[in-house]
């Protein structure tokens, strides 16, 4: 019997409130962009699950299908078991909305997207598919950083921008992906192409001038993680391929001209896994980061909580054999005690890798930031900076930044679940790719952010030793965090980090002293800046979740251009497409164009379902607005 007919007939058998979605429809299927930013991204959806439907799937002793098994299916067909089947007695308590929520938090894409995503069923295709030319040898902006040191650095060169031009840039073109709710993965640009994933589930490779459509690429989940591409050697021939990964912990290798699959590797069994960070490929190898939702609201009653650690993963380039995998937390989970609904919990677990690895070939070590921990007690690994052997994953040193951060959503409440850590720790994961830069006096710094406004400096030459720390944001004790949370950019002498609390600082790489600090939002809003900024020489670029776009001068953070995103676009490709916040992935740079995804709908911000393009006007043209 096929899967999908034996899921099928085992949904019929389970008993639980795991919903579905309505159904697609011509309004789901957005003829139009009328109500588009209301809608909330696939993954909000983890919340209803664990709450309704974990005291049956993934229940030993009811005859159910698996998290594991359900993930495998589309979002329609779940809707079809439980919406129309068998199942609707037992979803009929869940709203639609809820319905939607869970289905396309197990499939990892919205309704419609499967049938709606791909380039052949939109315009502007382009009339050709010339050969690529090779990597690095145009302008380019390639992966997270631009670079395996994740400085996010472009040279004055390969930007084709600087402090005198920026004013310039116009918008070139849109491209926007059906069914879409949340722009974040990051573009990059390589060979004159443009490849980025979607939240529907799609990998899209479009002409950097035009946006015109050679290929799109169906994924098995949604693509949260910017893409990389390197030549590999492929029956005796080199080949250039995109590497990316999926919200089902899947690493895919496509051929970058055509988007056939040359290989695709699962990076980890527990059904919650996902892979946020993008791979950092280097010398052949993938250094794959993997992270997970089940600390979201793991404190269900119903829910075995908790088995999900987090991990780096090397894959070999050309194969995808795996050469290492490295837990953050090197204990395996085991059984602890029950609940009173009868429940296995289990410790330990946490350690989520939510950002792209660093790589330092002076010292053949990868370091990476790693999240909270999601049982007590914490292990002294989460929320750290870890760094390990490239060649066989071995521990090389940690720093950690916060001791004793054990958290899981959903604790907050006067009876919290037995599997609730105590005392709940204040989450403050160390989510952003750590800086590797070069001083102008050949010594190196390993730089971070925190989530509670710390900036700090590590030694990689002396296994990580702190050089210096400093607080450049004030968060009072049970407030939001206010600080660091997706990264910062660096250049030969400042490192630049955008704030949580509306502000963007610059700091001396040397010293972290103070250079600057500019406020990007008035106080009194509660707008935040925490998506990656991209620098260049002599300008700054950062996005907010107020959808603004901006570009500020590195000397002293004055405002030289902006552009408002969160409104309507007409696309390239027919769809009919809006902007919104920015929330992770910030803008990437290469031969005189800026691209940006707009509309980071995850947990909160406005939603939206564009990429777009930006070039500079002639030289005559009067300033941008």
């Amino acid at each position: 019997m096929p899967m999908t007919a034996r899921v099928l007939m085992l949904l019929a058998l389970a008993v639980s409130m795991c919903g579905a979605a309505e159904p697609p429809s011509a309004a789901a299927q957005r003829s139009s962009t009328a109500g588009l930013l209301a809608r909330p991204g696939t993954e909000i959806g983890v919340a209803v699950y664990e709450t309704q439907c974990t005291r049956c799937h993934g229940n030993p002793a009811v005859r159910a299908p698996s998290p594991a098994t359900l993930r495998q299916l589309p979002p329609e067909r779940i809707y079809a078991a439980l919406a129309t089947g068998s199942m609707k007695v037992e979803a009929a308590p869940l709203t639609d909305a809820q319905k939607r929520l869970v289905a396309e938090y197990l499939s990892g894409r919205p309704i419609g997207s499967a049938k709606a995503g791909s380039v052949r069923r939109m315009r502007g295709r382009c009339k050709d598919n010339p050969p690529l030319a090779r990597p690095a040898s145009e302008p380019e902006w390639n992966g997270w950083g631009n670079d395996a040191a994740n400085t996010r650095f472009q040279g004055a060169r390969a930007a084709g921008l600087g402090p005198r031009s920026v004013a310039r840039l116009r918008l070139r073109w849109a491209f926007g992906f059906p069914t879409g709710a949340s722009a974040f993965a990051q573009p990059s640009i390589v060979s004159g192409r443009v490849f980025f994933g979607s939240d529907i589930g799609y990998l899209y490779s479009l002409d950097a001038r035009t946006g015109c459509s050679y290929w799109s690429f169906e994924a098995q989940g949604s693509i949260r993680t910017a893409t990389t591409v390197a030549r590999v050697r492929r029956r005796g021939r080199l080949v250039s391929a995109v590497f990316f990964g999926d919200s089902k912990s899947n690493v895919y290798a496509l051929d970058a001209r055509t988007g056939r699959l040359l290989w695709r590797r699962r990076m980890d069994s527990q059904y919650t896994a996902r892979l946020t960070g993008a791979p950092t490929v280097s010398h052949g190898v993938v250094y794959v980061p993997v992270s997970s939702s089940e600390e979201f609201d793991a404190s269900t009653p119903s829910y075995p909580c908790c088995t999900f650690r987090g991990s780096v993963v090397a894959l070999d380039a050309r194969t995808g054999r795996r050469i290492w995998k490295t837990y953050v937390i090197p204990e395996k989970p085991r059984p602890t005690r029950r609940n009173a609904e009868g429940t296995q919990l289990w410790a330990p677990a946490g350690g989520s890798v939510w950002d792209a690895p660093t790589v330092d070939p002076v010292r053949q070590s990868i370091y990476f930031g790693t999240g909270d921990a999601e049982t007590i007690p914490a292990s002294s690994h989460s929320d750290s900076v870890m760094a390990l052997d490239l060649r066989r994953g071995h521990l090389l040193w940690v720093h950690q930044v916060t001791a004793r951060d054990a958290w899981l959503g959903g604790c907050t409440g006067p009876h919290p679940p037995l599997a609730c850590p105590r005392p709940l720790g204040p989450d403050l994961d160390i989510g952003n790719s750590p800086i590797l830069a070069t001083l102008p006096d050949g010594h190196r710094v390993l730089v971070n952010g925190t989530k509670q406004g710390e900036v700090f400096a590590l030694d990689p030459d002396r296994g990580g030793a702190l050089l210096w720390q400093v607080q450049v944001e004030r968060t009072v004790a049970g407030s939001r965090p206010g600080g660091v949370f997706f990264g910062g950019a660096a250049d030969r002498k400042n490192v630049y980090y955008p704030l949580a609390s509306g502000r963007m600082v610059a700091l001396d790489l040397a010293s972290g002293r103070l250079v600057w600090s500019v406020r990007l939002v008035p106080p009194s809003t509660s707008q935040t800046y925490g998506a990656a900024p991209t620098v260049i020489p002599g300008v700054v670029f950062v996005g907010g979740y107020d959808g603004r776009l901006l570009a500020l001068s590195t000397q002293d953070g004055r405002l030289l251009w902006q552009f408002a995103t969160a409104r309507p676009f007409v696309t390239v490709n027919g769809v009919p497409a809006k902007g919104g916040s920015f929330g992770s992935a910030g803008p990437t740079i290469a031969d005189g164009m800026l691209f940006a995804g707009s509309g980071y709908g995850v947990t909160s911000g406005t939603p939206g379902n564009v990429l777009l393009a930006f070039g500079l006007t002639p030289s005559h043209s009067g300033p941008a607005r």
